[in-house]
């Protein structure tokens, strides 16, 4: 069996991340009131559940590229990416909750660790179908 420990470590960390975007969210959901299923009603509310949505939305990219990257690349290397967007997800988040005009910086480390473990998993992609 092959040990990915970096990569193991950052993805039981984004599910961290997951939950506890969503606890903020039911927490937001109480607090102002937001009877379920609406998803609007009070700016909190609808930053949370912003945040929630838009972290599984990139998580769910950023996963597989991950694992692709591990296993294709590098465990280190893979690890180290997902570490940089565990950081942007987080400023992000922070950020986003604060004022949402400032979630750029986070956003865009976000991305760009996402593009290198993207652009890292294709090239160990093509470099099998090369041989």
């Amino acid at each position: 069996m092959t040990s990915l420990p970096f990569t193991s470590l950052v993805t039981l960390l984004v599910a961290l991340l997951l939950f506890f975007t969503a606890l903020n969210t039911g927490r937001a959901r109480v607090r102002y009131g937001i009877k379920a299923p609406a998803v609007t009603g009070h700016e909190m509310f609808e930053r949370a559940f912003r945040i929630q949505m838009n972290t599984l939305e990139n998580a769910v990219l950023m996963l597989p590229a991950l694992w692709l990257y591990a296993g294709l690349i590098d465990d280190r290397g893979a690890g180290l990416n997902g570490a940089i967007w565990l950081v942007g997800r987080v400023w992000y988040a922070i950020a986003y909750q604060n004022d949402p005009a400032k979630r750029g910086i986070g956003f865009g480390l976000g991305i760009l660790a996402f593009l290198g473990l993207w652009f890292g998993a294709l090239w160990g992609v093509v470099r099998l179908l090369m041989h």
